[in-house]
C-alpha cells in the first residue's frame, strides 16, 4: 500500500504545481471514515482506494482524478454524504464521487434490473466527465487482483462475469487495452478456472520447451528492419490465456491446432517508418492472405492505431506482428486516459461518439433486459469501416445491415429511411455491410421504422430506435381500435353518458387517463360488461343470460391500422380487403382478424368475437392461393405472367407437392382487394398451364 508521502510525490513527480495539501487532506480523510473496515482479504480497507489512487497516478491523472479516487468509497461504505465532500474538496471533486459512488443499495426485482439501473446512472455520470470511468476501472481492476480472497465461488463468478459483459468492453472502447487485458485474464480465471489452468500449463510448457523461440524470432525481425535500414523496438510475447480459449471457442479448434499463440510488437519513432517496416517485413516473409488490416490511416472508434498483419516465419509458423509509433503505443495502451494527462490543454469532454449512442439507448430501452442487450452491443463487437457519400467514415459492428448505417448517421436519418445504395447500386435493406462500403441512405418524411426491421439490424443504437417507434405506434394504434371498440359499447348502454361518467368509470377501474381505458379495452384487459359496469353501476347483471344482451349493431373498421401492430391477419385464411370479416380479441393480446368463413374459427371459442369492417377504400394485403399446374416446360412462367398482367406482386413461391403430370405451388401474392384477387384467379384458371386455382 503506497505511504501518504509516496503518494504526493508520485503526483509531484509530474504535476509540480498539484496542491500536496489536497492531496494530504483527502488521503487522511479517506483513513479515518473507513477506519477499522477490513477486506475480504484481511487488510485494512482504506487499502483499496489508496491503490486505485497509485494507479491514477500511472496514468498521469490530474490531480481532482486522484483525489476522487481516494474518496470514492466514502460516500457508500460510510456516513460522510456528498454534500459533506463538497464543502471540504469542492464541487468538482463532490460531482466526481458521486458520479463514482456504486449504486448497490438500489431495490430491484431482478439482478437484472439492479445490473441495469447501475448501469443506466454509471453511463449518464461518465457522459458528463469521462474521468468518472477512468476512476470506476482502476476500480474495478483493483477489485479484480484480490477476487480470490472472496470465499464465496458465486459471489466470485458473479463479479467476474460483470466484468468480462461490462467493464472489460468499457476499457477497450476507450482504448485502455492494459487494463482491458488484465481484467479479461482475471476474469477468465473464475469464470472457467479449469480452461485458465489448462491452458497456463500448456504455455508455460511451450514456454520451457522452446528453447527461446520468442526471443530469436524477435532478433529475426529485428536483424531484418536493421538490414532494411530501420532501428525499432522488438518485443515478443505469448498471448494471454483468455485470448487463446476465445480464438479455440471461435475457430471451434484445439489448443494444438492453434498455429498463432505468438505475438510479437514493432515500434518505430513515427508512422512514415511503420509502413517502411511493414514493406520490409512482408518482403523478408510471405502474409498471411486475410490477416492484414491498416488501423492507422483507419482507425479504430477508440483512436486506436496501429498496423496488423501476419507472416508464415521460419518453418511456416503463424507469426502475428503489430506495427505502431511510440506515440501510438502510448495512447493504445491507455486510450482516452492518455489525454486526460494534467499537462494537456486539449482535454476532451466525455462525449465520444459512442457514449451518444449508449445515451440514446438509455432513453429508449423500454425494460432492463432490453437496456443490458443494447448497451453491450453498443460496448463490444468486431468492427468494419464504411462511408457515406461525402467520405465522412463511420465504424460499426461487423454484420452491420445498411439500417444499422442510416441510424449511425443520425437517429431521423434511420426512423426516415425507405431505401439504400451500396457502391452505387440499390440494394435490400438487409445486405450486410463490407469494409470500405460507400453506402448512401434514401430517406422519405412519410415513413416510420418497419417491426420486420428488427429481424436483421445487430447494432444497440438501431435496435433501441426501432423498438421505441414501434411501441409508440403500438400503443397509438391499440388506442384507436379500443376507442372504436368503446364507442360501440356505450351505445349498447341503457342510457347516455357524459364526461363526468368517463371520469368516475377511470377511477373505479383505477386509471388515470382515458387512453388507459381504451389500451385495456383494445387489448381485451377488461370485458364488455366491466367496461359497462364501471360507466353505469348496476347496468349488468351478472345472472344475465348472455343472450339477452344487446348485440353489436355495428363493425368497427380497422381503416388506417398497421397489420402485425394492432392487429393480426390470420395466417389460417389470409383475409383481404373486402372480404367479410371478424375479430377475435383475447386478453392482452392484439385483436385477430380472420374471414368469417374460416374453419379455424371454431378454436376461437375462448375469445371474444368482433363485428369488423376493412373501412372504404381499404387497399393491400397478402392472398395465398394454391396453384397446380401442368408438368410442361414454361407453365410456370406463364403463372407468373399473369400475375405481373395483374399487377401483383409475388412474396412467396412454393412448391408443396409432386404428382406425376401435375406440380402444386403456395403463393403468397400482394393484392390490392378480393376483387383483384377473383380477377387473377378467373385468369388462372382460363390458362391452358393451370389445372386448378383456389384461394388457400
Amino acid at each position: 500500500m503506497l505511504r501518504q508521502y509516496e503518494l504526493v510525490e508520485r503526483v509531484k513527480s509530474y504535476d509540480p504545481d498539484a496542491d500536496e495539501d489536497l492531496l494530504n487532506r483527502a488521503y487522511v480523510f479517506s483513513v479515518q471514515r473507513h477506519g477499522s473496515q477490513k477486506r475480504a482479504s484481511g487488510d485494512p480497507y482504506f487499502s483499496h482506494p489508496i491503490e486505485v489512487a497509485g494507479l491514477m497516478t500511472d496514468l498521469k491523472l490530474d490531480q481532482q482524478t486522484i483525489v476522487t479516487a481516494l474518496l470514492h468509497d466514502t460516500v457508500e461504505d460510510t456516513l460522510t454524504t456528498t454534500e459533506e465532500i463538497g464543502k471540504l474538496f469542492g464541487e468538482e471533486i463532490a460531482r466526481l464521487v458521486d458520479g463514482v459512488t456504486k449504486l448497490s443499495k438500489i431495490e430491484a426485482q431482478s439482478d437484472n434490473e439492479r445490473a441495469a439501473e447501475n448501469l443506466r446512472k454509471f453511463f449518464l455520470a461518465m457522459s458528463d466527465d469521462i474521468r468518472v470511468l477512468l476512476v470506476k476501472l482502476a476500480d474495478r481492476l483493483h477489485n479484480m487482483r484480490t477476487l480470490h480472497f472472496i470465499k464465496s465461488e458465486e459471489k466470485r463468478r458473479r463479479i467476474a462475469h460483470e466484468t468480462m459483459d461490462i467493464y472489460a468492453p468499457l476499457a477497450e472502447r476507450i482504448g485502455m487495452y492494459e487494463y482491458m487485458r488484465e481484467m479479461q485474464l482475471l476474469a477468465f480465471r473464475h469464470m472457467e478456472p479449469e480452461a485458465y489452468e489448462t491452458i497456463t500449463k500448456r504455455l508455460q510448457a511451450i514456454k520451457e520447451g522452446d528453447d527461446g523461440q520468442v526471443e530469436k524470432i524477435s532478433e529475426s525481425i529485428q536483424k531484418a528492419l536493421a538490414n532494411g535500414g530501420l532501428a525499432a523496438e522488438v518485443s515478443g510475447r505469448e498471448k494471454h490465456p483468455y485470448s487463446i480459449w476465445r480464438k479455440m471457442q471461435e475457430r471451434h479448434v484445439s489448443f494444438e491446432q492453434l498455429t498463432d499463440i505468438m505475438a510479437f510488437r514493432v515500434v518505430t519513432d513515427n508512422s512514415a517508418e511503420c509502413y517502411r517496416a511493414l514493406g520490409i517485413l512482408h518482403e523478408k516473409w510471405k502474409m498471411v492472405p486475410g490477416r492484414f488490416k491498416d488501423y492507422i490511416s483507419t482507425p479504430k472508434r477508440n483512436a486506436y492505431q496501429s498496423i496488423h498483419t501476419t507472416l508464415m516465419h521460419g518453418n511456416n509458423m503463424r507469426v502475428e506482428i503489430q506495427i505502431r509509433s511510440q506515440r501510438m503505443h502510448e495512447d493504445n495502451e491507455y486510450g482516452l486516459a492518455a489525454h486526460w494527462a494534467y499537462k494537456q490543454g486539449n482535454r476532451p469532454d466525455g462525449q465520444a461518439g459512442w457514449i451518444r449512442d449508449l445515451i440514446e439507448i438509455l432513453d429508449q430501452a423500454e425494460d432492463a433486459e432490453e437496456l443490458l442487450e443494447h448497451a453491450k452491443l453498443a460496448m463490444y463487437q468486431d468492427r468494419i469501416f464504411a462511408f457515406t457519400p461525402k467520405g465522412t467514415l463511420l465504424q460499426l459492428p461487423r454484420g452491420s445491415t445498411t439500417v444499422d448505417f442510416a441510424y449511425a448517421v443520425h437517429t431521423d436519418l434511420g426512423n426516415q429511411t425507405v431505401g439504400a445504395k451500396v457502391n452505387g447500386r440499390h440494394v435490400p435493406l438487409r445486405t450486410q455491410l463490407q469494409n470500405g462500403d460507400v453506402v448512401e441512405i434514401l430517406k422519405s418524411k412519410g415513413q416510420d421504422p418497419q417491426p420486420g426491421w428488427l429481424s436483421f439490424v445487430i447494432t444497440g443504437k438501431a435496435r433501441s430506435a426501432i423498438r421505441r417507434n414501434v411501441r409508440f405506434k403500438e400503443r397509438d394504434e391499440i388506442v384507436a381500435i379500443g376507442t372504436e371498440l368503446y364507442e360501440e359499447i356505450i351505445e349498447r348502454l341503457p342510457g347516455k353518458i357524459g364526461p363526468r361518467a368517463v371520469k368516475a368509470a377511470l377511477k373505479r377501474l383505477e386509471m388515470q387517463e382515458p387512453d388507459d381505458l381504451m389500451m385495456a379495452i383494445g387489448t381485451r384487459q377488461l370485458s364488455d360488461r366491466e367496461v359497462m359496469e364501471a360507466l353505469i353501476p348496476g347496468s349488468v347483471n351478472d345472472n344475465d343470460d348472455e343472450r339477452q344482451w344487446p348485440e353489436q349493431d355495428r363493425a368497427i373498421s380497422i381503416k388506417g391500422l398497421t397489420p402485425g401492430v394492432a392487429f393480426n391477419l390470420a395466417e389460417c385464411c389470409h383475409p383481404v380487403p373486402g372480404d367479410r370479416i371478424v375479430g377475435l380479441r383475447r386478453s392482452g393480446k392484439s385483436v385477430e382478424v380472420h374471414t368469417i368463413d374460416c374453419q379455424s374459427l371454431a378454436d376461437g371459442v375462448d375469445a371474444d368475437w368482433v363485428d369488423l369492417s376493412w373501412g372504404n377504400e381499404s387497399d393491400g394485403a397478402a392472398a395465398r392461393l394454391c396453384v397446380v399446374l401442368h408438368n410442361k416446360p414454361g407453365t410456370l412462367s406463364e403463372m407468373a405472367g399473369i400475375f405481373g398482367f395483374h399487377n401483383a406482386n409475388i412474396l412467396n413461391l412454393r412448391l408443396s407437392h409432386r404428382d406425376g403430370p401435375f406440380h402444386t405451388f403456395d403463393v403468397d401474392l400482394e393484392v390490392h382487394n378480393v376483387h383483384h384477387l377473383m380477377r387473377i384467379l378467373s385468369a388462372l384458371r382460363a390458362s391452358e398451364a393451370v389445372a386448378q386455382a383456389e384461394r388457400s
